[in-house]
Parts: structure tokens; C-alpha cells; sequence
């Protein structure tokens, strides 16, 4: 047999194998409200294939492949347990048990990892949490397909509701279709129906209604039977406390915010501060996608090294703010053409740092290049530390961070040599850690971190959501603050 053959071989094992996972992990999903997750990314509706790339990717956190066939008799563990809602990882769970020196068996050593999940500790699966969409632009869109995906156990968050201004002719087919496909980021992963005598489109099962309406106060939901929502404002027409109350209608509990917020409204990065959000809290913001994308590392290079002061630099794709041509815009250079041109414009993402780390004594400064990419961005940040240290001090401190920290879900670590931002367009990270571009000379250090500025984004904003909403189920194995 050749080398090939062999290969080939082991190929075809690995694939068999990775597709006897998947009835386990849709099982553990439906029903049991289980999400079984690899370094954070879920495993839950994936193909053989992403399963298996999934895997592969863990040697660009880990050093090495994780395989199928290490974590398959993990899986197996698992669904022999009495498990109640819960997210487990099967990587760090492996990782965990390999660290491990009793020498305890596969079963015996999860049985005891996800311990906080059984039995007696289980937690009650929630009641599904109504959600609305007030406005359906690109992260509208994105927050729905990410609730939409997530909508597979029949618990946790439940869109019922887009509110968009009265459009013309066809308007719900039209919805519908920038719905079904998105130039960036592809076709909707499932079936998509439209149900126009009843305002509605119909994802996967899931019936949204589509209300029409200039202002909200036009908006009565109780009469769309909705009750007790977590109402998203995509528009970013309100920024503060007094625009934003206009949402809080009847049917309408809580109020998010997909842009920075003003005033006394709480800008939230979750996996930094969301744990501080007060239960009694109805409005609130998830700050800005470039705040999301350079908060958790500059706390994370806080925590260990100290940080005396930093600028930001972002080079940020363009957005539906700019032109297509040159054309009037009440900013100074937004208004030029945006395809066309590299356009220097404001950042108030490193304001908004004070917000969300308010602990930092550290004057953060920032500035920002639009460049003529529809998605993906770099933050450049240029930090001063409170100690000396190197390279690769700092690059071992950062992966472990993406591995197995509490910020795991925030920061994400690559060290591919060729990586270019179309790489990370769908990445569900608010930041990758680009290590081969890394710099560090004595207190001195400049991290380059890419971010989807859509999707990453719309995915700590999903996070928001299910925190205050009471659907954010725990995380096993536990990892230390």
C-alpha cells in the first residue's frame, strides 16, 4: 500500500467516525438544550467536513491536531449522562484529562468534568425568550440568522418580529431574499418561505412576523402575541436613554443596542463586563464592533502585564454609512466615494474603553481608515506595558488566553503565515490574535487583531441577548478566571 493510500485510508476513518458524531450531538441538542462545542466553536448542524476542519484548526491554538478519534469517546461519555442545559467542549475537556494524573477513566473523568450539569445540579431548561428585530440591515439580518440557527432546541431566544419602515412593491420577497443571500457572508443555511396574507417569513420553522411601522410608538406587540421581548435596535437612530425608552412598548421588556450607546446607557462587551449588567437593567448597548474587537485583548494583556497607555489604529472595511460615488454626507470624507478610496474618519471605539474597563488607568487613543473591503478589519494596537517582556512570552500568554480563559469565546488566536482578512470573514470570535504579525520589544507591544465586523460582531451581541435574557446556560468543562 502506498503512502497515499494510507493517507487516503485514514481519511475515510476520520470521516466515519466524525459522522457517527453527528445524530449524538443533534440529539444532545434537542433534547437536552446541549451545545457541544470545540475551543468554543459549536458542533451542533455541521457537515462532516466541518467537524473534521474544526478539529484541525485546534493545532493553530493547541500546536497540534486534535482528532475524532480522541474526542469521540468523550461524546460518547456524555450521552450517557443525565445532562441539563449546558455548553460543553469536548477540546478542553480532552485537554483537561490528558493534564490529568489519577488516572482516571474516559467516562469517570467526564462524569466528573460536567458534574455542575447532573443530576441533582442540573438547571431548569428556560422558557423560550421572545425576541424583536427593529430594523433588518446587515447585522439585522445576521442577528436573525444567528437566532434562527440557534432556535433548534425549541429553548433559549425565539425571533418572532422584524419592524422595518413600509417599503413598496414585492417588499416582503425582497426582505426574504436579502434574508436567503448575503454577497459576504452566503445562502441562509436552510429553507426560507414567505407567507405574505399573514406579513411573514418563515426560517427553518420559525414564523417572524414583519410589522410595518415609522416610529416606535406605532408598535403594539401584545397584539402580535408577543410578551415579555428583548427588543434589538439595529438602527442606531436612538443612542440614549431617552430615544431608546420610546421602544419600551407594550410586549417590550429590554432594549439592546447594536451601537455604542450615549450617556448613562451601558456599553457592554460580553466576556469583559456583561456579568455587571443589573437585573433590573431595560436598556442597554453592545458598544461598537471594533470596541468588541480590542477590548478583551487589551484586558487580557491588562490583567498580565499592566498597561500604562495604547492606541488604536483600524483599518475598517467600508460600510452602508459611505457612498458608492462621490455624493453629499454631513461627515467630511465619508461622503467620497467608497469602493474607490482609502478614506482617514473617526473612531470612538477607544471612548468607549472607559465604559467597558473602567478599571484601566490608561489613556487609550484611536483613529480609523475606511479601505475599500465590504468585511473583515484589522485593530492595530499599540500598547505600553507596566513590564518588560518578548515575543514569545506573550504570543504562549495570548494562545493560552484563546484556549481555555474566560475570554475564550472573545479572542481567538491564529498563527497561519498567509492569513489575509478574507480568512475570517464568518469568524464568531470579536477578535483574531494574528501571530505572525505580533511586536514586541521590551514594554512595548503591537498586536494585530482581525475581526469580522459584521459577524463577529452580531455574535457578541447574540451573547448579549441570551445573558440578559437568563438563556446563557454554563460552560463545562469550568476554566479559571
Amino acid at each position: 500500500m502506498t503512502l497515499n493510500d494510507d493517507s487516503f485510508t485514514d481519511w475515510k476513518n476520520r470521516e466515519e467516525i466524525a459522522e457517527s458524531m453527528i445524530p449524538m450531538i443533534g440529539k444532545l441538542h434537542r433534547e437536552r438544550d446541549v451545545t457541544i462545542l470545540l475551543h468554543s466553536r459549536s458542533l451542533v448542524n455541521k457537515s462532516v467536513v466541518s467537524i473534521l476542519k474544526t478539529h484541525r484548526f485546534a493545532r493553530q491554538i493547541a500546536g497540534e491536531e486534535l482528532s475524532v478519534t480522541e474526542t469521540l469517546p468523550y461524546l460518547e461519555a456524555l450521552t450517557s449522562l443525565d445532562l441539563g442545559p449546558s455548553q460543553i467542549d469536548l477540546g478542553i475537556l480532552a485537554e483537561s484529562h490528558r493534564a490529568d494524573d489519577r488516572g482516571l477513566s474516559v467516562r469517570d473523568f467526564t462524569a466528573e468534568a460536567v458534574a455542575g450539569a447532573t443530576g441533582a445540579n442540573k438547571i431548569d431548561r428556560r422558557e423560550p425568550r421572545d425576541v424583536v428585530l427593529y430594523g433588518f440591515g446587515r447585522i439585522g439580518r445576521l442577528v436573525a440568522r444567528l437566532l434562527i440557527e440557534k432556535s433548534g432546541s425549541g429553548n433559549g431566544l425565539r425571533l418572532r418580529a422584524i419592524v422595518v419602515r413600509g417599503g413598496g412593491e414585492q417588499d416582503l420577497v425582497k426582505r426574504a431574499s436579502l434574508l436567503r443571500r448575503d454577497s459576504v457572508h452566503g445562502q441562509f443555511q436552510g429553507t426560507i418561505t414567505v407567507d405574505e396574507a399573514n406579513s411573514r417569513i418563515i426560517a427553518n420553522g420559525n414564523e417572524i412576523t414583519v410589522i410595518y411601522a415609522n416610529d416606535p410608538s406605532e408598535v403594539d406587540y401584545t397584539a402580535y402575541g408577543i410578551d415579555n421581548a428583548i427588543l434589538i435596535d439595529n438602527t442606531g437612530k436612538w443612542r440614549d436613554r431617552e430615544g431608546l425608552s420610546q421602544h419600551l412598548r407594550p410586549g417590550v421588556d429590554k432594549v439592546v443596542l447594536t451601537a455604542p450607546g450615549k450617556g448613562d446607557v451601558p456599553n457592554i462587551v460580553h466576556g469583559v463586563n456583561h456579568d455587571t449588567v443589573k437585573p433590573d437593567e431595560r436598556i442597554l448597548s453592545c458598544a461598537s464592533c471594533t470596541t468588541n474587537a480590542i477590548v478583551p485583548p487589551l484586558k487580557a494583556m491588562a490583567d498580565e502585564y499592566g498597561v500604562l497607555r495604547g492606541h488604536v489604529e483600524t483599518v475598517h472595511s467600508f460600510t452602508n454609512d459611505q457612498n458608492l460615488l462621490d455624493n453629499y454626507h454631513k461627515a467630511d470624507r465619508r461622503g467620497r466615494s467608497a469602493p474607490l478610496n482609502m478614506v482617514i474618519t473617526e473612531t470612538g471605539a477607544a471612548s468607549a474603553v472607559a465604559k467597558a474597563l473602567p478599571d484601566l488607568d490608561a489613556p487609550i487613543t484611536g483613529s480609523s481608515i475606511r479601505v475599500p473591503v465590504p468585511d473583515v478589519s484589522i485593530a492595530i494596537l499599540s500598547l505600553r506595558l507596566g513590564r518588560e517582556t518578548d515575543r514569545e512570552e506573550v504570543l504562549e500568554y495570548l494562545r493560552g488566553v484563546s484556549l481555555t480563559s474566560p475570554l475564550r469565546r472573545q479572542i481567538d488566536f491564529t498563527t497561519a503565515p498567509d492569513a489575509v482578512s478574507m480568512d475570517f470573514i464568518g469568524s464568531r470570535h470579536a477578535s483574531i490574535i494574528d501571530a505572525g504579525a505580533t511586536k514586541v520589544d521590551g514594554d512595548n507591544a503591537i498586536l494585530y487583531l482581525w475581526y469580522d465586523n459584521e459577524f463577529g460582531y452580531s455574535c457578541q451581541v447574540v451573547r448579549v441577548v441570551q445573558h440578559v435574557s437568563g438563556v446563557e446556560y454554563p460552560t463545562f468543562p469550568a476554566t479559571s478566571a
